[in-house]
């Protein structure tokens, strides 16, 4: 089993990605806030879709600790604290001299802790009442994996492993049920690419296997299928991060154009869609080996939630 968890974390460490932390709210939250359109959860949505964690994180607290029904907030507040804790470790994520550097770390990673067991101790609660209760296992199944996330493609720790295995059974057990649930395709989609891709062959058995073609076509599935606004973006977020991972310049650039249309204020989409852009008009006019390789490193430009880095 370690043997399997080391290789996970170098993974994750590869393949977790990077953001940007802003403090400001995004004016569209604070319009549907202050119009009354919207609650808590949906304005810090547009907050996390925006690359803007530290308000997304601050907006998703109080309905994480306080609500009875606060799963779904807590699986965001986890997630957005996730990213901070990750931008703040920057480059050199998962080494411990990183930790030590980070004076910001240790409170993240606390608040992380509290809102994982608030969140897991809430969604099993609700499930020994109502076993079928789909939406509340994909929840905990997403908490589960965030977990590890942070705790091996983050912090570089060799845990994970029950969580692991409950969040991918949470999964296919939705999936079972619910063929078409979304959001639950996109996250199985992503187990089956990071196994597959990820992993050393020796490993990827004892992680339940992985496919790299099944993951994608459900991602791509996903994306194109109808749902409402946060889950059809949290669907093509993935499939451009897969596009991006595929050395696919072309759908990311695409598909990049589509989501800056709905998070105008994302600034590492807005980040990438120009170094590309002023790429591709270098290679249009003098399609060299020079221009390739300008081409290659303006995708070095972009840290973003979606893994820019993976393209070179």
């Amino acid at each position: 089993m370690p043997v399997a968890l080391a290789a996970l974390a170098a993974a994750l460490a590869l393949s977790a990605p990077t953001a940007r932390l802003n403090a400001q709210a995004s004016s569209a939250a604070i319009e549907t806030l202050s119009t009354g359109r919207t609650d808590a959860l949906e304005a810090a949505r547009v907050e996390y879709y925006n690359a803007r964690y530290e308000p997304a994180a601050a907006l998703t607290l109080r309905p994480c600790t306080t609500d009875v029904n606060g799963v779904g907030a807590c699986e965001l507040h986890t997630a957005a604290l996730l990213l901070q804790i990750r931008n703040a470790l920057g480059p050199s994520a998962g080494k411990a001299s990183a930790w030590k550097d980070c004076l910001d770390c240790p409170a993240l990673l606390s608040a992380f802790k509290a809102a994982l067991a608030r969140g897991q101790a809430l969604a099993r609660g609700r499930l020994e009442e109502q076993p079928l209760d789909d939406e509340t296992r994909f929840l905990l199944g997403k908490l589960d994996l965030n977990y590890v996330w942070l705790q091996l493609g983050t912090l570089g720790h060799k845990t994970g492993w029950d969580e692991y295995w409950e969040g991918r059974r949470a999964l296919d057990q939705v999936l079972a049920r619910q063929p078409g649930h979304v959001r639950a395709r996109v996250a199985r989609g992503w187990v089956d690419y990071i196994v597959d891709t990820r992993m050393p062959r020796g490993t990827r058995w004892l992680l339940g296997g992985g496919n790299k073609k099944k993951g994608l076509l459900a991602i791509r599935e996903a994306a194109a299928t109808e749902s409402d606004f946060f889950t059809r973006a949290e669907a093509r977020f993935a499939l451009w991060d897969t596009q991006v991972r595929e050395r696919d310049a072309a759908g990311a650039l695409a598909t990049a154009d589509i989501l800056i249309r709905d998070f105008p204020e994302n600034l590492e989409l807005r980040k990438f869609i120009n170094a590309h852009r002023s790429v591709e008009s270098i290679a249009d006019a003098s399609p060299s080996k020079q221009s390739s390789d300008a081409f290659r490193s303006g995708r070095d430009c972009c840290r973003c939630r979606h893994a820019c880095s993976q393209l070179n």
